[in-house]
């Protein structure tokens, strides 16, 4: 609820140097993101105050140029504000808070949309950016695979025999926990950044984030899987922060929604990209991702992957092991998905592209971009504002994401147990029995750990009861 108290706006005797044009406030899980809209650079100072909880911005030689009585603190840490003089010249705005918080600010010079901005983000110690955080039964699970699989990559690029790495995690076979495949769903643009704007005004963050919700729960709908937003509103999230939060919730899968901008109204129809480690495969997908990239010039930057404990070649490696895996599965999900778009919309191109997009480049998850359609075209504007089309589309996206994972389910999931309750029975296979180990099954049909997790293409080296291996030729 809105509480406002009353503003104090007094006339200084000499005009101000810079004009407060707007003051616009985005709240988000973890934090609430204050924008200063200014007429020019200025000098800040930011504080914050106990007894009562407050949070000061002094702007040197400012004014207020606008009526902040409309201004919306609902959902955030901010309770009210208000506004003051101060030495004469200088602009005081205190916003009254009612919990902790940690401030962080930067200044952001003039773009293309925008003049320069005080970007304030007060931070929520200890709360955490999405509503519903990943199981962690689900997490553990999630941790053993990859940590198994990392220690595997690891020993392919040092050249050393990866039996050690295989034994280390050889344990008896777990019941199975058939497990949720988690799915990030990732509305792009958000908050201050709007993204491409149509020739109607369509901002592309709402169109996005209406046809990411549809694709969430038409993803949740289906047994086996489990999709979470990387933003439920209308905030910004960093590009590099958006792939990090699918890594701390374990996904599967991740894919950002998009649509399409050019500056000739003519193009229209739906495009999947994904990541390329050599550079785009056309020159507008090369375009298209430095404009995407672009975005973390309004909204701030995040860090990087860390692998500081590895030595530069090994890291090099390790990387490039990673990238290959992962873009492989991504194109395999990109050729599902375009297949499905093609069904309810034209597709601008009729393969899956390649581009250096930043909020592709996770290392360990497959990831996808998809451009809706074209909100630079206003037949495809329209449509994109139509729910039925959103809904479409989002099914689409969600369709092409199942689809691949049916036919290649991780070892540990819902979808996996369900595809062995017909086997284990036929030439070639073996049901896992309580109490097996890998090296046991490999013994027992003469082939090598490594085949066997191979040919089955295990992400963990932990067995499941119930679970039916492929074995090998020896």
């Amino acid at each position: 609820m809105l509480m406002m108290l009353a503003m104090s706006h007094v006339a200084s005797a000499q005009a101000a140097d810079v004009d407060v044009d707007n003051i616009r406030l985005w709240a988000a899980p973890d934090h609430v993101r204050v924008v200063f809209d200014l007429s020019d650079e200025v000098s800040s100072s930011v504080f914050k105050l106990d007894d009562p909880r407050r949070l000061v911005v002094d702007l040197k030689d400012a004014q207020l140029a606008f009526d902040p009585d409309d201004i919306d603190t609902s959902d955030s840490a901010i309770e009210t504000l208000r506004t003051g003089r101060r030495n004469g010249d200088d602009l005081r705005v205190v916003f009254d808070l009612n919990r902790k918080i940690e401030p962080h600010h930067f200044l952001l010079p003039p773009t293309d949309q925008y003049g320069y901005r005080l970007v304030v983000d007060l931070d929520y110690p200890g709360e955490g950016a999405l509503e519903e955080p990943v199981d962690p039964i689900a997490a553990m699970i999630r941790d053993q695979e990859m940590d198994a699989e990392r220690e595997l990559r690891q020993a392919e690029a040092e050249g050393t025999s990866p039996s050690a790495a295989l034994a280390k995690n050889d344990s008896q076979a777990k019941p199975h926990p058939k497990r949720d495949i988690i799915v990030a769903v990732d509305p792009g643009h958000g908050g201050e950044d709007p993204g491409a704007i149509g020739p109607g005004g369509t901002y592309e963050k709402d169109v996005v984030l209406a046809i990411a919700r549809k694709a969430k729960m038409h993803i949740n709908a289906t047994p086996g899987f489990k999709a979470f937003l990387t933003r439920d509103s209308d905030y910004y999230v960093g590009l590099r922060k958006r792939t990090l939060l699918a890594r701390e919730q374990k996904a599967d899968f991740f894919v950002s929604v998009h649509a399409d901008a050019v500056k000739s109204r003519g193009p229209t129809g739906s495009s999947v990209y994904a990541l390329s480690k050599n550079g785009a495969t056309s020159e507008s997908a090369r375009w298209l991702a430095e404009t995407e990239n672009r975005s973390d010039l309004i909204g701030g930057v995040d860090g990087n992957l860390d692998l500081s404990d590895k030595d530069e070649v090994l890291r090099g490696v390790l990387l490039d092991l990673t990238m290959t895996a992962t873009m492989n599965d991504s194109l395999s999900v990109g050729g599902q998905v375009l297949d499905k778009l093609g069904r309810v919309n034209r597709l601008h191109r009729s393969q899956v592209e390649q581009a250096g997009f930043v909020v592709l480049k996770s290392p360990d998850i497959p990831s996808l971009l998809v451009e809706t359609g074209f909100i630079s075209n206003p037949g495809e504007e329209k449509r994109l504002l139509s729910s039925a089309f959103q809904e479409k589309v989002a099914d689409a996206i969600g369709d092409g994401i199942i689809a691949h994972f049916r036919r290649h389910p991780p070892p540990s999931s819902l979808l996996a147990w369900q595809r062995d309750q017909g086997r284990g029975e036929g030439p070639g296979e073996y049901r896992v029995q309580k109490g097996d180990t890998l090296s046991q099954v490999a013994a027992r049909h003469d082939v090598t750990m490594l085949a066997l997790k191979q040919a089955n293409d295990l992400s963990g080296d932990i067995l499941r009861v119930g679970q039916v291996l492929q074995i090998p030729h020896s």
